[in-house]
């Protein structure tokens, strides 16, 4: 359900940012070489308009995040919310002080407040993804807004598909949630279920941090005339992930490293992907080349549009 959830916060994207016209699609799809390239912007040049920043299939990035949705609405109920639940010897077990003493901060929290945090946490997650539309207010960027929508679809499916699937991700770790190990405040039955076993790592820290650094990279590859100034950018970018992962953690749910976990993950994944779909300049190009004299080797400087 909760992926589902990140689908139609994805559509309210669109349905923001679809007040432009519907854009062209001039590019070639998938990888180019560089003579495609300088030939799709010499085409370009002639009339008038600039090549887009990204390269864009969308029939291989739509069936790659179609492919994941599946796979990841899949795994939710039968991978990871299918765990075994905790034994009496296992929750007997838990001790503190077995954690470093970072993350026993998270064993040092208010119970009484673990709802409310709770809440909290997923209200801001989805807020956050939305935020992605107010790249629409700039007029460079809304013009491709099919294409960035795409690529943040494809961001999402590549975090959460790495939540459901990597070796990091709940489907091959097990650690219990701090919220076990309150014996004190929770009974058994609340602190045995096989969700409890989840703790590592924070998907909601990697899908927030996904949403901030995308908007960062974007933003940043449509306007390089603000320098260093981006570095600024991407430290803003980081505090919303860092308040998801400190809600998620007075709500009981993570230790402070989990968190730490999904934000690496999720800004990764929001600067590579669309990183991966930058066009690659080369204005210098090396071929063979014939003439009447016989077969040669060509070589040809031409400046492209950056």
């Amino acid at each position: 359900m909760r992926f589902v959830y990140h689908l139609f916060t994805l559509t309210a994207c669109v349905m923001l940012t679809t007040t432009s016209p519907a854009q062209t699609d001039t590019s070639l799809g998938g990888a180019i070489t560089g003579e495609q390239f300088t030939q799709t912007v010499d085409s370009l040049a002639e009339r008038g308009q600039k090549p887009h920043i990204y390269r864009m299939n969308y029939w291989v990035s739509g069936s790659f995040a179609l492919a994941a949705t599946a796979a990841n609405i899949y795994a939710i109920p039968n991978i990871i919310k299918s765990k075994d639940s905790l034994t009496d010897a296992e929750l007997a077990g838990l001790n503190p002080d077995q954690h470093n003493g970072f993350d026993r901060w998270a064993l040092k929290q208010d119970p009484s407040k673990r709802d409310a945090n709770y809440k909290n946490s997923d209200i801001m997650m989805p807020a956050v993804i939305i935020s992605a539309a107010a790249l629409g207010f700039d007029k460079s960027i809304r013009k491709d807004w099919l294409r960035i929508f795409m690529m943040y679809y494809e961001t999402h499916a590549v975090t959460f598909s790495l939540y459901n699937f990597s070796f990091f991700g709940p489907a091959f770790q097990n650690k219990v949630r701090p919220y076990s190990y309150y014996d004190d405040y929770f009974s058994v039955d609340q602190r045995n279920g096989g969700n409890q076993r989840n703790s590592l790592y924070s998907g909601h820290t990697a899908t927030t941090a996904a949403s901030t650094f995308f908007m960062v990279k974007v933003y940043s590859d449509y306007h390089p005339e603000i320098g260093r100034k981006k570095y600024l950018l991407y430290a803003a970018a980081s505090v919303p992930p860092l308040i998801e992962g400190y809600l998620r953690m007075k709500a009981l749910a993570h230790f402070p490293s989990d968190i730490l976990v999904g934000y690496v993950i999720g800004a990764t994944c929001g600067v590579a992907v669309p990183a991966l779909h930058r066009f690659r300049d080369k204005g210098v190009q090396v071929g063979l080349t014939s003439t009447p004299v016989g077969p040669g080797l060509s070589l040809t400087w031409q400046p492209v549009y950056k």
